[in-house]
C-alpha cells in the first residue's frame, strides 16, 4: 500500500521547459499519445493522487544536479508519488518525490537512437530508476524491436523478450505488472490476469453499456417475478372463496 508523499518542496524551485522536440521525435505522439496510451494507462492504474503517467519534462535527481545530465523521456510512470509536486517542479526530481521514478520508455527515431541505447541508459541507471525500455516502431534504428532494462545493482541488466507470434515480440515488466507488446509495430501494454491490452476509453463504455443492460434485465426479470408472485396469491384467494 503506497501513501501520499509530503507536498513540502523546494521553494521556488521550477525545472525549465524542455525546448521543442525535432520533427522525426514526434513518434512518441505517433505510439503514445495519438492512440491514447498514456490515458489508458492511467485508467488502468488508477489513484491518480499518487500516480503518475507523464512524459516530455525533465527528470533529475536533485535541484543542485548538473542540468547537463538530465532527460525527458518519452513516457515516465511512478507509483506513490505527488503529482502536484511535478506540477511545481516543471518535472520529476527524485529528491522531491523521495524516489526516482518507478519506469520510462523512449521511442525510437532515427535521431534520438544512438543516444536511447547509450547515454539515456546510462543516465537512467544513474537516477535509480528500476526499468528503462526502448520501443522501436522500425526496428532499425535500435537494432532491436522491443527492449528493456531492470537495475540490479546499479547497473542495467537486459530484461527477457520472445516472440509471442508472426509480428509480435514482449517482455513482462515487473514494476507495471504488464506485458510490453511489439505488435506489427504498434506499441501495446498487456494485461497478465487477462492476457488482453489494458482497456481504452471504448472498453470502458462498452464495459458500463453491458453492466446497465444486466441491470435494466435484473430488475424486469424481478418485477415479472413479482407480478406472478402477486398473481398466484390472487389465485389462491379465489379459491378459497376470500
Amino acid at each position: 500500500m503506497t501513501t501520499k508523499p509530503s507536498k513540502t518542496t523546494t521553494a521556488g524551485f521550477r525545472l525549465p521547459d524542455p525546448p521543442r522536440r525535432e520533427l522525426d521525435e514526434v513518434t512518441a505522439f505517433d505510439y503514445l499519445y495519438g492512440p491514447g496510451m498514456t490515458e489508458y494507462l492511467a485508467i488502468h492504474f488508477g489513484n491518480r493522487e499518487t500516480t503518475l503517467v507523464k512524459a516530455d519534462r525533465w527528470i533529475i535527481a536533485a535541484p543542485e544536479d548538473n542540468r547537463a545530465e538530465a532527460r525527458r523521456p518519452d513516457l515516465l510512470i511512478a507509483f506513490g508519488v505527488s503529482p502536484e509536486k511535478y506540477e511545481e517542479n516543471n518535472g520529476y526530481i527524485s529528491s522531491e518525490q523521495g524516489k526516482p521514478p518507478d519506469f520510462v520508455l523512449e521511442v525510437a527515431s532515427e535521431s534520438t537512437a544512438v543516444t536511447d541505447t547509450g547515454a539515456k541508459r546510462d543516465n537512467y541507471a544513474a537516477l535509480g530508476i528500476p526499468e528503462y525500455w526502448r520501443f522501436d516502431h522500425t526496428g532499425e534504428y535500435h537494432q532491436t524491436r522491443l527492449a528493456g532494462d531492470r537495475l540490479v545493482d546499479g547497473r542495467y541488466e537486459p530484461i527477457f523478450t520472445e516472440a509471442g507470434g508472426e509480428g509480435i515480440e514482449q517482455g513482462y515488466s515487473p514494476a507495471l505488472n504488464l506485458y510490453i507488446r511489439w505488435d506489427q509495430g504498434q506499441l501495446v501494454f498487456i494485461d497478465p490476469d487477462t492476457n488482453a491490452p489494458i482497456l481504452t476509453y471504448e472498453d470502458q463504455q462498452a464495459r458500463a453499456d453491458r453492466e446497465a443492460v444486466r441491470a435494466t434485465n435484473e430488475a424486469a426479470l424481478r418485477q415479472q417475478a413479482e407480478e406472478r408472485v402477486r398473481q398466484l396469491e390472487e389465485e389462491n384467494r379465489t379459491l378459497r372463496g376470500e
